[in-house]
């Protein structure tokens, strides 16, 4: 079936907009077209085993017996309606549309039924009953044929996800909330499953997939697809969970209609309600929200991390509120297989994120650990950034991040990082802020480099030499140190200076406040290269006024800091024979995992200032994956001449333009 055929069937769906245009906003649109195509389409593939169902209901009448068992075993499917109506039997009698769509829709399995729930579908019903546009729409949905036979069970996807792109269009919402490009989840099965394709041939295979932020699940879909292709006898389990309810409702009706059992998909939040608690995956992958807040499961989410620790989700850290990305991915890598004492057994993982998880946060932030656990426990495989203007709803960059704990021999300690944002096309028409799209065979090339990338990293002569490179995990470490530099001092009595020590508050504690000011006011002008000068001679000008030094070293160091000038060939401070710090003059630099900190002072910093010195207190350990620097080209600047040329030339444009407004 082809994307004119999918354009055809969702145009006629979407025509209904036509007939709700004045009693239904455009931004409802959906909430009516949306469940009576997941009805339309329940209802053909039901309709061959429709008898059928409906003479086992009443056999099983009165009887002590597991219905639901018999009904779904009857109808071919996870699903059934018990019911003798259709859509076109309650089009025959518009006067009682509203009481037998109703009917129809009770008579469904629970399932079934729970996902049309979650549309609100009755309010639906009523409120297209009192406009008089009930019998309308169920006329126009009668028509529509949407027999597996006629549209492909994959296809159907296609179909859905086109009328929630133009619901969230209509909603000034953004359509990759709820669904990915197809091409974008093509690249990521196939470097997802691509290195288990032998295993996944063998006989009688079974696999199970979760994506915990599944949206209308095409992600599951493509991936069954894609084991499936390699295995046609492959059993594939497909799991996930959804927290917005349209689009959990068009995942779970899909599932349906496909076989698979649609209770393994979950509706709700999965950091709040891990409905998958228990469940290990062989495959998991997903495209959570960029850059989306955690604040309303901040509570539940801290209490797990605070609580459970490395028993839990979260135990490695946790990122920025408005950031929950990594979360998910903490999420995700809870729920891998653990690996078995011959190597056997393992999971992979594959996200997509934004730049941000790459390196937002300093060292020994929350999300700086996540990064140093991934690496750390060598889960971390390959990072592939992606063209900008990929995605519906975002024109920014974008990365896959592909993580295992099961790496083969190769990649064990490794990190590949594969550059393919130039492997794009320009889309015919934009879609949001989608306007670059990936050809099939832009696919198989980024796959094939996958796949080959450590020889591909090996071999300066190989054409995309340059797209991948391979880091040691600890590469991606550093040590963040603090280089401290020496307080100097020369000291010195301005005639702004009694105004301060008016204001400073262990001068105002003095019984005696003004008359110690005052005191000082002789001493204008006058300046001293050393502390024990300076407080001489204000302890001589105090004594002579008739008044009392105050004791104490803290008060000598208030009148210290405020005489004080900060002078590169001043006295140097010192705190019990240890020079003092100027917090003005610390600095910091990040220094490469594994070199001696104090070689790289002395290579690096004394060169510039001999006097600096490292606190060993102060260091810590981060993590980043800088990226776009490892893959960074030097543009050398245009000649100036060429610029000059330009520049001249635009002046002339810009003369000619207004020599024609002037005539």
């Amino acid at each position: 079936m082809n994307s004119s055929k999918h354009a055809e069937l969702a145009n006629n769906a979407w025509s209904v907009a036509d007939r709700l245009r004045g009693d239904y906003k455009q931004s409802d649109y959906g909430k009516v077209i949306l469940p009576f195509t997941v009805l339309r389409r329940l209802e053909c593939v039901l309709e061959p085993t429709r008898g059928k169902v409906t003479a086992t209901a009443a056999q099983l009448v009165g009887q002590d017996l597991d219905e639901d068992r018999f009904l779904r075993k009857a109808s071919g499917h996870s699903f059934y309606n018990k019911g003798s109506l259709s859509l076109k039997k309650i089009a025959d009698d518009p006067q009682h549309a509203g009481t037998n769509l109703q009917r129809y829709v009770a008579a469904f399995s629970e399932n079934a039924r729970e996902v049309l729930e979650k549309y609100e579908f009755n309010q639906q019903i009523h409120r297209l009953e009192r406009a008089n546009l009930l019998y309308q729409v169920i006329s126009r949905f009668m028509d529509l044929d949407m027999r597996p036979e006629v549209v492909p069970n994959h296809n159907m996807g296609y179909i859905f996800e086109e009328l929630i792109r133009r619901f969230a269009e209509q909603s000034n919402e953004t359509a990759g909330e709820h669904f990915t490009p197809r091409e974008v989840i093509k690249l990521m099965v196939n470097l997802l499953v691509g290195p288990d394709a032998d295993a996944l041939s063998l006989p009688g295979v079974v696999r199970t997939v979760l994506d915990p932020a599944c949206g209308t699940g095409g992600m599951l879909s493509a991936a069954e697809d894609h084991i499936t292709a390699l295995n046609p006898g492959a059993r594939v389990e497909v799991y996930g969970q959804e927290l917005n309810a349209e689009s959990w409702a068009i995942c779970r009706s899909d599932l349906m209609i496909k076989g698979q059992d649609p209770d393994h998909i979950a509706f709700g939040n999965s950091f709040t309600d891990d409905v998958h608690k228990r469940e290990r995956f062989d495959y998991l992958l997903a495209n959570p929200p960029f850059g989306v807040e955690w604040k309303k499961v901040k509570e539940e989410v801290e209490r797990e991390h605070e609580s459970l620790g490395d028993a839990g989700r979260f135990g490695a850290g946790l990122p920025r509120i408005n950031d929950g990305s990594l979360l998910f991915l903490q999420h995700m890598l809870s729920k891998m297989k653990p690996v078995d004492a011959n190597g056997g057994g393992g999971s992979r993982v594959a996200i997509v994120f934004n730049g941000s998880p790459l390196f937002t946060g300093a060292a020994e932030s929350g999300e700086s650990n996540i990064r140093r656990w991934i690496l750390e426990n060598d889960w971390l495989e390959a990072v592939v950034a992606l063209p900008d203007q990929l995605f519906y709803n975002t024109g920014i960059s974008t990365y896959f991040w592909i993580l295992t704990n099961r790496k083969s021999a190769g990649h064990r300690g490794k990190v590949v990082l594969l550059d393919a944002r130039e492997h794009w096309v320009k889309m015919r028409r934009s879609l949001g802020d989608k306007r670059k799209e990936m050809s099939e065979g832009q696919i198989r090339e980024i796959t094939r480099l996958y796949g080959e990338a450590l020889q591909v990293a090996d071999d300066p002569e190989h054409p995309l030499h340059g797209k991948v490179k391979v880091f040691r995990n600890e590469d991606f470490g550093y040590q963040r140190i603090t280089v401290e530099r020496p307080l100097k001092l020369r000291f010195e009595v301005t005639e702004e200076t009694p105004a301060t020590l008016a204001e400073a508050k262990p001068v105002q504690r003095l019984a005696y406040a003004q008359e110690f000011v005052d005191a000082l006011r002789p001493l204008a002008g006058r300046s001293w290269p050393t502390r024990s000068e300076m407080l001489v001679a204000l302890k001589d000008a105090v004594v002579a006024a008739g008044l009392a030094w105050p004791g104490g070293a803290a008060f000598a160091k208030v009148m210290r800091d405020l005489i004080g000038v900060r002078d590169a060939d001043g006295e140097v401070q010192t705190v019990k024979g240890v020079p003092e710090p100027d917090t003005e003059l610390r600095d910091y630099e990040n220094v490469p995992l594994g070199e001696d900190v104090e070689e790289y002072l002395r290579r690096e910093v004394l060169p510039h200032v001999p006097d600096a010195w490292i606190d060993h207190g102060k260091t810590k350990t981060g993590y980043e994956i800088p990226f776009t620097r490892h893959f960074y080209v030097y543009q050398p600047p245009r000649p100036l001449a060429e610029i000059d040329a330009e520049l001249k030339s635009l002046e002339a444009e810009i003369q000619a333009l207004l020599g024609k407004v002037a005539e």
